[in-house]
């Protein structure tokens, strides 16, 4: 997401979400082919009623879409990485058109510190990922992490403390 579409989205009402609501969204993240009816089932309430509350967190903005989990490593993507890049902030409107064409890019995020980047992307070698690390140093200095293992995966229930 573009940096103006981050601060359109803080414009907008935030939408009070109850208990209800909560576990709506932590059943859809657990299975988002869950049946209305199932839904139901669970938080005792009509399959219209679920319906009508899961119409107003996709309206909000609270449910931005329903994806699909693909295990990267079957796909034979091995290698995962975080690359810390300085970028100038006058070349930034140069830099973000370029990072969006790189499917291999999974996110980058403006960040404090010596590094005003941080890159996650994901390859199937490191030859591939020292090819993109080579043409992206016309933006900056990088320094690069690659991962060894992820302990706790990427985590959509970050609200259930």
């Amino acid at each position: 997401m573009k940096p103006e579409q981050e601060k359109e989205k803080t414009k907008e009402k935030e939408y009070e979400i109850d208990a209800i609501d909560y576990k709506i969204l932590e059943m859809l993240q657990e299975n988002s082919r869950y049946s209305m009816r199932d839904i139901a089932k669970k938080v005792f309430l009509s399959s219209t009623a679920i319906a009508a509350r899961v119409e107003r967190l996709e309206r909000s903005g609270i449910i931005t879409g329903y994806h699909v989990s693909v295990d990267p490593i079957r796909m034979g993507y091995y290698i995962k990485a975080y690359i810390q890049i300085q970028v100038e902030p006058v070349r930034k409107n140069e830099f973000y058109p370029y990072m969006e064409q790189h499917s291999h890019v999974l996110e980058c995020s403006c960040v404090t510190g010596e590094y005003t980047m941080l890159i996650k992307v994901i390859y199937r070698t490191t030859m591939e990922l020292d090819q993109f690390i080579n043409e992206i140093q016309q933006f900056g200095k990088t320094n690069t992490l690659i991962v060894f293992s992820t302990a706790i995966s990427h985590r959509e229930t970050f609200w259930k403390d």
